[in-house]
C-alpha cells in the first residue's frame, strides 16, 4: 500500500467554515485515494457536517481544537495565547510530523507567524515568501510574494527567485523555469531602489534563469514563470487580478443578456466560452505555499469554497512527492 500524503486542514477558518471546508476535505479524499486529511477544529461541528457526505472513512480524521483564531485578532499574541486553536493544533500536527501539510483560509496573519514560530524555517531561509500560482494565456505563473514581506531586502528576493525556480520545475513540470522581476520597463536602469539593487544580483544568479524585468501588463501573457516582487507589489497585482477578472466576467455575460440576438450568440459560444474562462480562475490551482518552512504551508482564500479547498489539499502532494523542501534546502545551503 502506497503512503499516504497527511494534510491537516483548518476546518474553522474563513468566511464559509466549516461547512465549505469539510466538503472540500471529502471531494479531495473522494478523488484522490492518495490523501488522508486531519480535520481540525470543534469535533461536534464537524461531524455534523461529515454526516451529510459518503467518503471513506479511514482517510479523514477529527483532530479536536475548543478555539478559533479570527481575522481580528493580533497574530502573534492569537499564536502564543490560543493553544488549543485550530491553527495551532494543525500546525503542531505538521511540526511533529505527524501530518506533511496544513491548509488553512483562516487568519493569513495567524498562517504567517504560527508558520514560522512553530513549523520553523529552512536553515539558511531569511524570509519564507507567499507564493500563488495565477492563470496565464499559456498555463500558469509563480507569484512571489504576495502577503508575506512587505519589507523585503534585496538579498530576500533572491532566495524568493531561487525557491520559486525549484517549486515551478518539480511542481509544475516547467524545466529551467523563466524568472523576473515587477518594474516599471523593462529597462535595467529603471525600478525603485530594491528594484535597482535586486536586478544584478538576479542578472549574476547562476543558478536561475533570469530574463530580466516584466510589466504587469504582462503578466497575464506568460512572460515569465516566476514573477519576483516584493509582498506589497505582489498583493496589488494578485488583488487587481482578481477583481478585472470577476469584473470582466460579469460584463460578458451582461453583454450577452442585451437582446435576443447576443442571447442566441450566447447559447452558441457558452461551452466554449465557459472552458476558456475556467483556464483563468485562480481557484483550481489551489492556494498560496509559505515556501521555505520545514514543512509545507498552504494558504487559501478567506472566501474559499471547496473547490478551492480540494485543490490546496490535492496540490500537497506533488509538493511532499518531489521532497520540494529538501530540495530547496539544497539550493539555498548549497548557493546561498
Amino acid at each position: 500500500m502506497q503512503e499516504l500524503v497527511k494534510v491537516a486542514v483548518d476546518a474553522m477558518g474563513g468566511d464559509n467554515a466549516p461547512a465549505e471546508i469539510v466538503k472540500g476535505a471529502v471531494e479531495a479524499v473522494n478523488e484522490s485515494k492518495e490523501i488522508k486529511v486531519f480535520l481540525v477544529g470543534k469535533e461536534a461541528t464537524i461531524r455534523k457536517e461529515l454526516e451529510k457526505y459518503s467518503y471513506d472513512k479511514e482517510l479523514i480524521e477529527v483532530v479536536p481544537a475548543k478555539e478559533v483564531i479570527t481575522n481580528d485578532e493580533a497574530p502573534v499574541m492569537a499564536i502564543r495565547s490560543k493553544k488549543d486553536s485550530s491553527i495551532v493544533v494543525a500546525l503542531n500536527l505538521v511540526k511533529h510530523g505527524q501530518a506533511d501539510a496544513f491548509v488553512s483560509a483562516g487568519s493569513t496573519g495567524a498562517v504567517l507567524v504560527g508558520g514560522q514560530l512553530i513549523v520553523g524555517r529552512i536553515k539558511g531561509v531569511e524570509r519564507p515568501p507567499l507564493a500563488p500560482l495565477i492563470p496565464t494565456i499559456n498555463g500558469v505563473s509563480l507569484l512571489i510574494d504576495c502577503g508575506a514581506n512587505v519589507d523585503a531586502r534585496s538579498s530576500h528576493l533572491v532566495q524568493f527567485a531561487k525557491m520559486g525556480s525549484v517549486y515551478m520545475e518539480h511542481v509544475v513540470g516547467i524545466k529551467n523555469p523563466r524568472v523576473a522581476i515587477v518594474n516599471i520597463g523593462a529597462e535595467e536602469e529603471k525600478g525603485n531602489a530594491l528594484v535597482k539593487e535586486t536586478f544584478p544580483l538576479l542578472k549574476d544568479c547562476k543558478e536561475i534563469n533570469f530574463i530580466g524585468s516584466i510589466e504587469a501588463r504582462n503578466i497575464p501573457y506568460g512572460e515569465a514563470d516566476v514573477i519576483v516582487c516584493e509582498a506589497f507589489t505582489g498583493n496589488v497585482i494578485l488583488k487587481l487580478y482578481e477583481g478585472l477578472g470577476g469584473a470582466l466576467v460579469q460584463k460578458i455575460k451582461g453583454g450577452m443578456m442585451t437582446n435576443l440576438r447576443s442571447k442566441i450568440g450566447a447559447i452558441l459560444v457558452k461551452p466554449a466560452l465557459k472552458k476558456t474562462l475556467k483556464t483563468f480562475d485562480a481557484s483550481q490551482y489551489g492556494g498560496a505555499p509559505l515556501l521555505g518552512l520545514n514543512g509545507l504551508v498552504v494558504k487559501t482564500h478567506g472566501s474559499s469554497k471547496s473547490n478551492e479547498i480540494k485543490n490546496s489539499i490535492i496540490q500537497c502532494i506533488s509538493f511532499k512527492k518531489q521532497n520540494i523542501n529538501d530540495k530547496i534546502k539544497n539550493n539555498i545551503t548549497i548557493n546561498g
